[in-house]
């Protein structure tokens, strides 16, 4: 009976840091969904943060939650997880998010977890308790996504640029302004879709590894859906501003229209992956979008050297998250 009630306290625990990440996640990513709203002036950063939280939490009203079944069977072997495996992962995601949030380095929340659980996964069972499927997937879509941002960004902005050629300056920012509102209301959406879903799916593993849940399963609990969808919402809330600067004032400068363009792709790129079921990194999606936009206007108006600095940073999010969770694992299988 006792090491049933230590087990029990051990889950509902897990279960309690994961959110505490998901809350985090949203705190870390408000960059994403709100910069380029408030540099280009069109909303308050209290207003936008409120904003965002709003469509997060409206997502879970829209997507599937495939993205959730590919973190929750289609990164590691679920044979293998227990809860020393998703503290190790939780500790390496945490981790890094914690060090990038400090030097205002606007890495990914959804590489760290994918880093976290690789990285404890190998500790325990080496590298056949991966599963290289579901893995390369979500590493090609480290270069796609970005990729995908730039082109639609880009495109966004020459179409733009073409059909207002001869409308007043004054006349575009004024609509733009008002657009603006529209597609940081659809890159939210887009960001609660994708990112709330990573959570969902690393407690679905959680309660499946530890009996709590069948394997058959074809979804989660709802409360983990909504407590999820709900902590997502409340991170973003609290907004994280040292990331809002390096997203919306250092990379390139923005105007409403350039922001309009760089949110239109970013949240097409989002919704394209939910609805394959990827799990991809909202920062290197707008992150790439924001770049196509001033790469558009003029190659030397983005700052080259702060994107080559966050590209430096999603090299290293899985290798290092993959590191903090593997020393995650050890200090729990050893010491808890």
């Amino acid at each position: 009976m006792h090491s049933i009630q230590l087990a029990l306290w051990a889950v509902a625990t897990l279960v309690l840091v994961a959110l505490m990440f998901d809350f985090m996640n949203g705190f870390h990513d408000a960059a994403n969904s709100i910069a380029t709203v408030v540099s280009t002036g069109v909303l308050k950063p209290q207003q936008a943060v409120a904003f965002a939280a709003a469509f997060n939490v409206i997502a879970y009203f829209i997507f599937h939650l495939k993205v959730a079944a590919t973190v929750g069977k289609g990164t590691i072997d679920p044979n293998i997880v227990d809860h020393y495996v998703i503290f190790g992962a939780l500790v390496g995601a945490i981790g890094w998010n914690i060090v990038t949030w400090h030097y205002g380095i606007p890495s990914s929340s959804s590489h760290a977890l994918i880093g976290g659980l690789v990285g404890a996964a190998l500790a325990k069972s080496g590298w056949g308790s991966l599963n290289m499927d579901g893995l390369l997937k979500t590493v090609a879509f480290i270069f796609i996504s970005p990729l995908l941002g730039f082109v639609l960004g880009s495109f966004f902005m020459l179409l733009v640029s073409w059909m207002y050629f001869r409308t007043p300056p004054s006349r575009v920012d004024r609509r733009f302004r008002r657009l603006q509102l529209v597609s940081a209301g659809l890159y939210s959406l887009g960001h609660g879709g994708n990112d709330a879903q990573k959570t969902i799916g690393i407690i679905w593993m959680l309660l499946i590894g530890t009996g709590y849940v069948s394997s058959m399963a074809e979804a989660p609990p709802v409360w983990v859906i909504g407590g999820c969808y709900l902590s997502m919402g409340l991170g973003t809330l609290f907004g994280g501003w040292r990331i809002v600067r390096t997203m919306g004032q250092k990379i390139t400068k923005l105007k409403p229209v350039g922001g309009f363009c760089a949110e239109t792709g970013g949240a097409i790129t989002l919704f394209l992956a939910s609805i394959l079921g990827i799990p991809v990194s909202t920062t290197h999606t707008i992150t790439g979008a924001i770049v196509g936009v001033g790469a558009t206007q003029k190659f030397s108006a983005v700052r080259w050297g702060v994107a080559g600095n966050i590209v430096w940073a999603w090299i290293l999010t899985i290798p290092a998250s993959a590191a903090l969770a593997a020393a995650g694992w050890w200090f729990g299988h050893r010491f808890l």
